[in-house]
């Protein structure tokens, strides 16, 4: 990697030039950069504008799931199998859904190398469970946290292999020149009020980016608040995008952010509307229902049948739209885990319970005391992590919304993740590989292969260096004095772009 300053129309700026610059330092990023390094493309570095936030490090659930092929007993299964099932779900094509299914277990193995603590049996083999949209028990969990693991464990790697991180730098511009991508154009959010807005280009023969979704589009939404995105710099340097308007939306908490799937709607709470101050809490779901059977199946299902679907209005999404309804009045929503629902009558039996939410909390040893009490005995985690954030739910009720949390479309990309521009890949969440109704956990398992998919075609496809200073400023300096001035007018006028100003 070389740095060096430069001069254009008297801006003085860093110029860092390299083979591969990767955006984003989540399961992705690293991911990359380390199968990269793995097969000998050292020059290479990550760009990030926090390499502490992003959704990786900072999001999860009751327990976040890693989808997988089966690695267990004598369960029938195959790449073919996972392949159809990812296929089926819609808006996925054939080829990437058969490259997600075939690198599946050599990128788990590979985590699970690295010493993410996925569970096994006493013969080691790696349960698995069900989950949403889902054919077989290809899913696993290593608990709340999955992908903070994850990235836990390849950033470690990535230490170890010596691969160079650029942080607190934001990107404002992808570099294209005749259809290929050749670099970043970026601001280094520290030097934000110097005169130059801490300008940096990065000369890049190959650009990946591993930016997750366009997470800041929502006014309520579970990711994380230190997850922006990156999905409209690559549209706007001319990439295509694909099935964007396909979002995944369910019920989760807004402080902290966090989705609320699984043990959190198992344990059957109480739902309850306020008025704006939190006040005159009621409980609004049951006027809705015909019966009380009906209404906990509908919120028990929640936690299998998390993201909201059309077709289950009938079912668990009913409790979606009904918090939707509530909010649009100017209410608040909260979820309260301190006593059982009103139609209950103050305790919860097993005659109040239709036979899929009974067998479950029977088999789980769960079928006693309030909400709380049995989201500790089945997930005491789920509990702690709230406990961790200053929250605790065996006191105080959790503010809830339908939330944005997942981008199934995004960048258009071929089987080896480059998209409709040469040298531009986009990986993870940044990629629109995801189907209409894709298998809760697949997002986990696409971070790892499209990440090594584009480290192997970059190794063997393009093995170019950066273009020399004076043909690439001949090429890039119209672009970046554009977009530098765009920067600083939003700079010396609204000043939003500025960490730590008061608008």
């Amino acid at each position: 990697m070389e740095r060096q300053i430069c001069t254009l129309n008297n801006i003085d700026f860093e110029v860092i030039r390299l083979r591969t610059i990767i955006a984003g330092s989540g399961a992705a990023g690293y991911m990359a950069a380390n199968r990269l390094f793995a097969l000998g493309i050292e020059d290479i570095a990550i760009i990030t504008d926090d390499v502490l936030g992003g959704t990786s490090r900072n999001a999860g659930s009751d327990k976040q799931t890693y989808y997988k092929l089966s690695l267990q007993g004598a369960e029938a299964d195959s790449v073919l199998k996972m392949a159809e099932t990812l296929f089926h779900g819609g808006s996925m094509h054939g080829d990437i859904a058969l490259v997600e299914a075939a690198l599946s277990a050599e990128c788990f193995s590979n985590l699970a190398m690295l010493g993410v603590p996925f569970p096994t049996n006493a013969y080691g083999e790696f349960i698995g469970y069900q989950t949403d949209h889902d054919s077989s028990r290809r899913a696993t969990s290593a608990g709340p946290l999955t992908s903070r693991f994850m990235v836990e464990k390849l950033e470690q790697q990535a230490k170890k292999n010596d691969i160079k991180v650029l942080d607190d730098y934001r990107i404002a511009s992808i570099l294209t020149h005749e259809g290929k991508a050749t670099g970043l154009i970026a601001f280094k959010i520290s030097d934000a009020e110097k005169s130059n807005r801490g300008l940096t280009i990065i000369d890049a023969a190959n650009v990946i980016l591993a930016t997750g979704g366009p997470a800041s589009i929502y006014a309520a939404s579970a990711y994380p608040s230190s997850q922006s995105g990156c999905t409209g710099t690559a549209l706007f340097a001319g990439a295509e995008g694909v099935n964007l308007g396909e979002w995944q939306y369910g019920i989760a908490s807004l402080a902290p952010r966090w989705n609320l799937s699984g043990t959190y709607q198992q344990v059957l709470p109480r739902y309850i509307s306020t008025d704006s101050k939190g006040e005159n809490g009621v409980e609004f779901l049951e006027e809705y229902f015909t019966n009380k059977k009906e209404m906990l199946t509908a919120v028990f299902l929640k936690g299998y049948q998390w993201p909201f679907d059309p077709a289950k209005l009938k079912g668990s999404s009913i409790i979606d739209l009904l918090v939707y309804i509530e909010r649009t009045k100017g209410r608040r929503v909260f979820i309260d885990y301190t006593k059982n629902p009103k139609c209950c009558g103050g305790s919860l039996t097993a005659e109040m319970l239709e036979d899929e939410t009974k067998e479950y909390l029977l088999q789980s040893g769960a079928l006693f005391g309030t909400p709380i009490q049995r989201l500790l005995k089945m997930n005491p985690a789920a509990v702690g992590f709230f406990k961790s954030k200053g929250i605790d739910l065996a006191s105080e009720p959790l503010e809830v919304d339908v939330c944005a949390q997942h981008n199934n479309g995004g960048i258009a990309c071929d089987k080896w993740y480059q998209s409709s521009i040469k040298n531009l890949f986009a990986i993870g969440e940044a990629c629109g590989v995801f189907g209409a109704y894709r298998p809760g956990g697949t997002a986990l398992n696409s971070t790892q292969v499209s990440a090594a998919r584009a480290a192997q075609y970059i190794t063997a496809k393009c093995s170019q260096n950066p273009i020399n200073n004076e043909t690439f400023f001949h090429n890039s300096s119209k672009q970046i004095l554009d977009t530098f001035h765009f920067y600083n007018n939003i700079c010396l006028n609204r000043r939003v772009l500025i960490p730590n100003v008061q608008v």
